[in-house]
């Protein structure tokens, strides 16, 4: 993929919201299922952040090095993840399909200018919550508006980072703002999160399972040999299964093995598209 002033990087092994520590223990139970030493190149798109007060080494800030650094000891712990986010890097991305792109926050207005002009984005899905921006640092506003100049479609389905049950909750929202935009077919869509290593890839595996005629495993496989992360497969099982078994005597999802809806009969996944469409709206 070409990209303008670019340079190859990859996730290496090595306080952020500890509000999420007690939901995410679901995590202890879904590692990620490639080998940590695969690093597949991912195309990056130099922000121009450059170095703030107090430069630390390499020209970053010794702030934007201390956050970095809380934010990945989070990742780790939270996600048994061991990668790691670089945003000193700037954005960060991996095309997935033709239609869909999977990276990590956008963080001043070239990047939009970036997406449009190299990779044809006509729609960006952001699924962060207003407390990762401002951790950040990102003029949100000067994004969305730069958007709009460029007849992108900037839509939000925020989701808690590091926490499986808000995923899982919030996964057939974000899918359906992601399936109507591959539908209207204007352009690609940009899928991100903050790092793009969980919750982004978890919503378009989601949309490759429920709308791409694959199984779960499938479409993990197929997403992650491609941009190297850690998605939580139980919230899309969790999800999956809120949608095919929305009754209010079913069994509680954690009771069901570790395998199931991993799979789904096609009554189910036809049923499962109707509903996660009937939610576009709202």
């Amino acid at each position: 993929m070409s990209v303008l002033g670019s340079k190859s990087c990859i996730f290496t092994l090595t306080g952020y919201f500890q509000d999420n520590a007690k939901s995410s223990r679901l995590n202890s139970s879904t590692k990620p299922s490639i080998d940590p030493r695969r690093f597949p190149r991912v195309s990056c798109k130099i922000s121009g952040n450059g170095a703030e007060d107090n430069p630390g080494t390499n020209g970053v800030s010794l702030s934007s090095k201390n956050k970095m650094e809380d934010y990945n000891t989070a990742m780790k712990r939270l996600m048994r993840s061991p990668y790691e986010y670089h945003h000193d890097l700037g954005m960060n991305y991996t095309l997935i399909r033709d239609e869909l792109i999977v990276g990590s926050q956008p963080q001043k207005p070239e990047d939009i200018d970036h997406l449009k002009q190299e990779e044809n984005v006509a729609y960006i899905l952001n699924l962060q919550q207003d407390k990762d921006i401002e951790y950040w640092g990102i003029d949100i506003n000067s994004i969305v508006k730069r958007c709009k100049e460029l007849g992108i479609r900037h839509m939000r389905r925020p989701a808690k980072d590091f926490d499986p049950l808000s995923l899982r909750s919030q996964l057939p929202k974000a899918v359906s703002s992601l399936e109507w935009a591959v539908s209207e077919g204007k352009g690609r869509v940009y899928v991100h999160c903050t790092a793009g290593l969980g919750r982004a890839p978890a919503v378009s595996i989601a949309y490759m399972y429920w709308f791409c005629d694959m199984n779960l495993n499938k479409a993990y496989d197929s997403l992650v040999s491609k941009r190297p992360c850690g998605p939580n497969k139980g919230a899309i099982r969790g999800a999956t299964y809120d949608l095919a078994k929305n009754d209010p005597w079913k069994e509680p999802f954690e009771n069901l093995p570790e395998n199931a809806f991993e799979d789904i009969a096609d009554w189910e996944r036809k049923l499962i598209q109707n509903r996660v469409r009937a939610v576009r709206g709202t």
